[in-house]
């Protein structure tokens, strides 16, 4: 428990110069505490792609942290994808997260692009014939929505390692022990690349729960519970998030989990906080 945790923070681009300019102002408040990466997200069907594009060139010439870009394989073909990833490493960007994606609104389910990578493992190994990129995957301790069990997920996640992953990171979830269950089935799989928990801090109690169900994660009774009545009460709110996250991360770290990634929404107090609870603080304030 002495050693400080490792983190990473999630962004996704924005839509507007109004909304720009309030990333950098966060990317600014975040950086200090030199996480292991920025990831910035990929909108389905690559309707974000210019800008994602934009964001981790920019994350990369303008901090010294480095970017993630995550790459889906929704609506592109292999050629484009690999221009895409060709033309990043070429830029000095080396680390990305490559994802199956989520189809488009109005599709219903996900269908591969007719010249395209049919799914995560294949564009793993497609950009390992690039470059020697550092690749992040994605991991459902609750099991993802399209997937029939948590044992599909898993034969899932070991194809996409073996296929040059270097590490997982989770969806969000809320209680630990489904995420240390579903770790130990990892491990038995024959899984040793490193499994990151993903943490979401509750700035908006009913859109999480509501993106939860959609996505198929668990929101407890007990968590309801105390946010009841906290919907025009955002300072309660936030201290209670920020309470709820530490010590879900405290709890994992007492597990051996030594990597936290967070889920930011483009926010930075919140998670802020919760690090420097956690210990994670810029090094002249370490030092003092």
């Amino acid at each position: 428990m002495a050693k400080t945790p490792k983190v990473s923070f999630e962004f996704f681009p924005p839509q507007d110069v109004a909304s720009e300019e309030r990333l950098w102002q966060v990317i600014g408040v975040l950086a200090p505490l030199s996480p292991a990466f920025f990831s910035v997200t990929y909108g389905a069907g690559g309707s974000t792609r210019e800008r994602t594009d934009r964001i981790v060139r920019r994350i990369h010439t303008e901090t010294a942290v480095a970017p993630a870009a995550h790459l889906t394989c929704v609506g592109a073909s292999r050629a484009d994808i690999d221009a895409l990833a060709r033309s990043w490493w070429n830029f000095g960007i080396r680390q990305i997260v490559a994802l199956r994606g989520d189809p488009p609104k109005g599709q219903g389910r996900y269908l591969p692009h007719p010249d395209g990578y049919q799914n995560a493992a294949a564009l793993v190994e497609g950009l390992r014939r690039i470059a020697d990129f550092d690749i992040s995957v994605a991991a459902y301790p609750e099991c993802h929505p399209d997937s029939p069990s948590v044992e599909a997920d898993i034969d899932n996640l070991k194809r996409k390692v073996d296929a040059g992953a270097r590490r997982a990171i989770t969806q969000y979830f809320f209680e630990n022990d489904g995420f240390l269950r579903f770790r130990d089935r990892v491990a038995a799989a024959g899984i040793a690349v490193p499994l990151v928990p993903g943490i979401l801090p509750v700035t908006n109690f009913a859109k999480v729960a509501q993106f939860s169900q959609q996505c198929g994660t668990t929101v407890p009774g007990w968590m309801a519970d105390l946010f009841d009545g906290l919907d025009h009460d955002p300072e309660t709110r936030n201290l209670i998030a920020g309470t709820v996250a530490v010590e879900q991360c405290e709890a994992l770290r007492h597990e051996g989990v030594d990597h936290f990634h967070f889920y930011t929404l483009n926010r930075a107090a919140l998670t802020k906080a919760i690090c420097w609870r956690l210990g994670v603080r810029p090094r002249s304030e370490r030092a003092a």
